[in-house]
């Protein structure tokens, strides 16, 4: 079993949603050696720091060219979390996302390989494509069609880190619609809770978008929706583990969007108000009916914690997060599951 509390941790991303919950995670653990990797750009994910406890903070360009020029530089690391990535489904810069998804991740993989460090990356569930069923983390990664250039980069390392050997020393993960306290900055890439929560604020409305297809009714279209803290006790957990290889992370359930906003209403003391509107054509054509992960494989590995309720994650996060402008803070009595 991997000692997380033993040597230094490098978190890349670790601003990002899933990055800076793993950064809280690990301080409820009393772990604080962290090096802390990202790209502060003019948003505001500055602030998802502001209450983490770690040791030091790095640029993910110096970080990258460090590691390259001398692969020691950060003696005493013996974990590392590679979260940072462009997470936009909509880039369109192709080279942009081959370098920040696909190069620096071969960087980093080598790097961690080659100085015996525990490495888990994250992956992404927009690899498996249109498929709507059987989304099997030991599907053969040859046979996926991914839909976007977000997610082709993404496929693109789990092929790479596959046909090089590294899958039999890291762990990649393919995260399934991750929702909830540190994703302000994300803009027009925050969860629908998100979103939803300040337009049934400015207007008292949710908008979703009208189904398309005859077999789903407006609304009902189905997702895979997991809270991040959910997201970050299953990371911990598999890279506690020697679990090596590609996992989902997941509910392991399909909701739809109706179950998604309604717990929103509830916690907002709000009227339920819905308005069903037309899907932008150039979705149409891409636009999945239907997710859930299968986590056969991580329930395999140990993990025997409950997975939190969706209803009960969404209060938990507009109750003490978005209803107060909260982030994840270790310093509060909070825990990796709601109460």
């Amino acid at each position: 079993m991997h000692d997380l509390s033993r040597g230094r941790v490098v978190v890349t991303g670790g601003a990002g949603l899933i990055g800076s919950a793993i950064v809280w995670a690990l301080n409820l653990r009393g772990v604080d050696d962290i090096l802390v990797v990202d790209r502060l750009d003019t948003s505001e994910k500055w602030k998802n720091l502001v209450a983490l406890r770690y040791r030091d903070y790095a640029d993910a360009d110096d970080f990258e060219a460090r590691i390259l020029r001398d692969p020691a530089a950060f003696a005493g690391t013996r974990t590392a979390f590679h979260m940072g990535a462009c997470s936009s489904t909509t880039e369109s810069d192709a080279g942009y996302l081959m370098r920040n998804n696909y190069e620096y991740s071969k960087n980093v993989a080598h790097w961690a390989v080659e100085q015996g460090i525990r490495l888990v990356y994250a992956s992404s569930a927009a690899t498996y494509g249109a498929l709507e069923t059987d989304l099997s983390d030991e599907a053969d990664l040859d046979t996926l069609r991914p839909l976007n250039m977000y997610a082709y980069s993404k496929a693109r390392f789990d092929l790479y880190a596959r046909n090089n050997g590294l899958l039999d020393r890291i762990t990649g993960l393919k995260y399934f619609n991750v929702f909830g306290p540190n994703e302000n900055h994300k803009g027009e890439m925050r969860s629908i809770v998100n979103k939803a929560f300040h337009q049934i604020r400015e207007t008292g409305t949710v908008r979703l978008f009208k189904s398309g297809r005859r077999d789903y009714r407006d609304g009902e279209q189905r997702r895979d929706f997991l809270y991040v803290k959910d997201a970050a006790a299953m990371t911990l957990h598999l890279a506690e583990h020697d679990a090596f290889g590609i996992y989902n992370l997941g509910s392991g359930t399909a909701h739809t969007w109706l179950d998604l906003v309604r717990p929103l209403f509830r916690a907002m003391g709000q009227p339920e108000s819905i308005e069903f509107i037309e899907m932008p054509p150039a979705l149409r054509d891409r636009y999945q009916y239907y997710t859930r992960a299968i986590v056969e494989r991580l329930r395999s590995s140990g993990y025997d914690k409950s997975i939190t309720p969706l209803d009960v994650a969404v209060d938990d996060y507009a109750r003490k997060y978005l209803m107060r402008d909260c982030r994840l803070d270790p310093a509060r009595a909070e825990s990796l599951a709601p109460a």
